[in-house]
């Protein structure tokens, strides 16, 4: 069974609460032991200098004098003199080591093989005396003693680090809990049709951040649910009269006893559900764009797309008594692009240009680099839209007064922002004195 992210956040602290713990105990207990030995190893060398050097200058008597005062007070004391086969010659120790000496040198292990000197151990350094050997050294039961200590300390502080390490998982599984609870309880709202309700965001921790993109995501959400009620209700509006027409067309197709009039009301139905699949079309189109994803843009060269629009609009232009000009900057970086989209994007502004530009008038189309991102426009010499109506413009099935008399469904600008929103970029609409000037500003990375 898999266990709750909580319990299995609890059990993390736990263990890394007793891995820290037992790692710092073995550490200080190596520390201690190291330092014990070694200060043990110096104790025991300076004590056999000593009595080498007293044997030296007094010879045995000397020594067995320097022992006995030596060991009056010390009952750890081990300094004797030993034949070749470790039998005691003199001095304080075993009767009979429980090894033949042979090497001098700093060891630790047991003297003897029976007694008293056989239930410990004992760090001690054997010298040459002459045709014998000096054992002098120390029984080790008060290090003893005191390393048990140690560890029973270590021990204790490892017991207790596991005590804190459980209370501090069980405070960290509770405070966890309580803010993915928080975050839960938002979205859990927002699932059950609140979609106002946000979660709440103080500090600036992982939560916070994470709780700050769920609101991010909820925003988008929201709003994509209004645009969804606005396109709704709007195509309900804006269909009615086409729809109306359709059905007063049909009527008059049925009645027309006059085969010319007949074919006239037929002719008049055909233009008006063409009118109905063209706004549903761009309303496919705009609702793909939005859902397209940026993994779809490729790096293009900008410039090689506005010749290939030039080229194709250029004597259709022309054919309509229109100036068409090209300004394209030198050397435009490449930009991730979605060919298709975009080149669709720049086709509807220039037939929009060319819908609502004077007869006789001229429509340009420009490539600009300007700091940080690329600027295409599309500028006519037509009537232009007022700073107070361009938002109105922008929005799906926004028709001015002054294209109502045109045909078309209010949904051209609205697909370019759509694909220029794609693009990570902005849909500028600016004055030409006279006209509009549409500026597609697309940025640019590095």
């Amino acid at each position: 069974m898999r266990l709750p992210i909580t319990a299995r956040i609890a059990l993390l602290a736990v263990g890394l609460a007793l891995v820290s713990s037992l790692a710092l105990a073995g550490l200080v207990w190596q520390q201690t032991h190291d330092d014990a030995i070694g200060a043990l190893r110096r104790d025991t060398i300076e004590q056999a200098d000593a009595f080498a050097a007293v044997l030296r200058s007094g010879g045995m008597p000397a020594l067995a004098r320097a022992i006995e005062n030596a060991g009056d007070d010390d009952d750890t004391l081990v300094a004797e003199v030993v034949d070749g086969s470790g039998r005691r010659l003199a001095g304080v120790g075993p009767e009979r080591l429980a090894f033949r000496p042979d090497a001098e040198g700093f060891r630790i292990g047991v003297l003897a093989a029976e007694g008293d000197w056989a239930a410990a151990e004992s760090g001690y350094v054997i010298r040459p005396a002459g045709a014998h050997w000096l054992v002098s050294g120390r029984m080790l039961d008060d290090w003893e003693r005191a390393q048990r200590a140690i560890e029973r300390a270590l021990l204790l502080a490892v017991a207790l680090a596991v005590v804190l390490g459980i209370a501090g998982g069980f405070v960290l599984a509770r405070y966890v809990a309580r803010r993915l609870d928080r975050i839960a309880g938002a979205v859990d709202a927002v699932a059950a049709g609140d979609l106002g309700r946000r979660v709440e965001a103080s500090g600036g921790d992982a939560f916070d951040r994470l709780g700050l993109r769920i609101n991010g995501m909820l925003d988008r959400i929201d709003r994509l649910m209004a645009e969804l009620r606005v396109v709704t209700d709007s195509i309900a509006h804006d269909l009615r009269s086409p729809i109306a027409r359709l059905r007063s067309r049909a009527e008059a197709a049925l009645a027309a006893e006059d085969p010319a009039q007949r074919d006239t009301a037929l002719a008049g139905l055909v233009t008006e559900t063409d009118l109905v699949m063209r706004m549903l079309a761009v309303l496919l189109e705009i609702s793909r764009t939005e859902a397209a994803s940026r993994e779809a843009l490729a790096p293009a060269d900008p410039a090689a797309l506005i010749e290939e629009i030039a080229e194709l609009y250029a004597p259709v232009a022309e054919e309509a008594g229109m100036d068409f000009t090209v300004d394209i900057a030198a050397h435009p970086p490449s930009v991730p692009l979605h060919r298709e989209l975009m080149g669709q994007a720049l086709a509807n502004l220039i037939d929009n240009a060319m819908r609502h530009a004077a007869a006789g008038g001229g429509i340009a189309l420009s490539l600009a680099v300007a700091p940080g991102a690329l600027r295409i426009t599309v500028a006519d010499r037509g009537p232009g839209i007022a700073q107070e109506q361009r938002a109105e413009a922008l929005r799906r099935f926004g028709r001015l007064d002054s294209a109502r008399s045109l045909p078309g469904a209010g949904l051209g600008l609205a697909l370019v922002e759509a694909v220029v929103r794609l693009h990570g970029g902005t849909l500028e609409l600016g004055d030409n004195a006279p006209g509009l000037a549409a500026t597609l500003v697309l940025p640019v990375s590095g």
